[in-house]
């Protein structure tokens, strides 16, 4: 594959945007030498990059993008919307329309706000609980890799320049299924608790009465629950995975494919709490999620057509009929070509991982590069292998075969060295968690 446009304008953007990119895990360190740097368009689960070279497509947006690229009902909403202006000096009619189907949606939540991502949404939560519950420290689950962009998360990361040291003090980590490890902190800490975030789910299921255990701790340590569903929302079920458990929190924050792409995420939750911004009351004084761009209509537009097409059709069932087929297909060429020990695909079939591993089984960069290397040489781009609805049985068969030839050079590159196969530096974590 040529991709010499392409590393002439990644080059380009380089030099303009720090990191090369506005999101880390799309950074250049993030991929292999021989990988697009710059796409052009996407259509379905196909992608193709500026130097024309089209792609089969897993991650989607890191997990935003459950329908596929330009799905035509959630384009047609929102060039419909254009026409109709995008902002203005008052709440438009499409926020009621939108948070109306929003809390239909989400039992237990009384109240909803919209902004732009995840981090602002998870940050207005912690606010929310250290106005609610007079505390301020914070206990986040250790496991799950990422709350937010601001301070009280990033304490917690290799990657904490520029944060005052006061910071460090006010948040704690607990194991994720470990109904212990938070009742620890809680006696290290009495009184002090604001709020316990965590996922409902991740890479393993909870335990048996685990997330109903937590929310009985967090009501008796007069703490708020918080589920960062950012994920989890729009793909283990339609109405989130808190609908699938049985376990409503306090508050939630939704988020990735709440709008198919578009910019939009959600704080949603009871009307005690999230009542706290709304400035209804003398005693409602948390200045929450005031963004100008947080209710703009084309997003609103998209938000509003995904919701209508997940309740008309069976959008989280082919998630996960389709992440079965492709996780059943790479374990068989995996099995059949014995690197069992190096190659796993692990998570729900909506939300699939893989592992790479060394000879010695140890977790590798390396291999993780080649493997992802060899993959795009045969038409396929996957920092993951998260699919949508798009990726039909033939884009599933076409991947699986495309990771069989990959594996004959990862299986060559056990026995004579990953360096002699990977071209140029192995991929980098974004960062490491303490």
């Amino acid at each position: 594959m040529d991709f010499s446009r392409s590393r002439e304008l990644g080059a380009k953007l380089q030099k303009l945007v720090p990191g090369g990119c506005h999101t880390y895990a799309k950074g250049s360190d993030q991929y292999p030498e021989l990988a697009p740097a710059v796409m052009a368009r996407g259509s379905g689960c196909h992608v193709w990059d500026v130097d024309g070279n089209e792609f089969i497509e897993y991650g989607m947006g890191l997990r935003a993008v459950t329908l596929g690229h330009a799905y035509p009902p959630v384009v047609e909403a929102v060039r419909a919307s254009l026409s109709l202006g995008n902002n203005f000096t008052r709440p438009s009619l499409i926020e009621l329309e939108c948070a109306a189907a929003f809390l239909e949606l989400i039992d237990g939540a009384d109240m909803v706000k919209f902004t732009k991502d995840g981090s602002t949404a998870t940050s207005a939560a912690l606010k929310l609980a250290r106005a609610y519950t007079g505390r301020e420290d914070v206990a986040i689950c250790a496991e799950h890799p990422f709350f937010s962009y601001d301070d009280w998360f990033f304490v917690t990361t290799t990657m904490d320049g520029g944060i005052p040291k006061w910071a460090y003090e006010q948040t704690v980590t607990f194991k994720y299924n470990d109904l212990e490890s938070l009742r620890a902190r809680f006696k290290e800490r009495p009184g002090k608790i604001a709020a316990v975030f965590l996922e409902p789910a991740r890479l393993e299921d909870p335990a048996p009465g685990y997330l109903q255990a937590v929310k009985d701790l967090c009501k008796a340590e007069g703490a708020v629950l918080v589920f960062d569903e950012t994920i989890t929302g729009f793909r283990w079920h339609n109405q989130g995975a808190q609908k699938l458990y049985g376990v409503v929190p306090d508050l939630s924050v939704f988020g990735k494919a709440l709008a198919n792409g578009f910019s939009l995420s959600a704080l949603c939750g009871k009307r005690d709490l999230m009542r706290l911004g709304s400035k209804e009351r003398p005693q409602d004084n948390v200045f929450l999620l005031s963004t100008t761009h947080g209710a703009e209509t084309p997003s609103m537009a998209a938000g509003l057509a995904v919701m209508k097409i997940y309740k008309t059709e069976p959008i989280v069932e082919t998630l996960h009929r389709q992440g079965t087929r492709l996780a059943t297909g790479v374990r068989q060429v995996v099995e059949r070509r014995g690197l069992g020990k190096q190659i796993s695909v692990v998570g729900r079939p909506c939300n699939l991982f893989y592992g790479t591993s060394d000879g010695d089984g140890k977790p590798s960069q390396a291999f993780r590069s080649l493997f992802l290397q060899e993959i795009i040489k045969r038409g396929v781009i996957g920092p993951s292998f998260v699919v949508s609805v798009s990726h039909s049985d033939a884009d599933i068969d076409r991947t699986v075969e495309a990771v069989d030839g990959a594996l004959e050079v990862y299986a060559r590159a056990l026995s004579d060295g990953v360096e002699k196969h990977l071209v140029g530096q192995p991929s980098r974590y974004v960062f490491d968690r303490r």
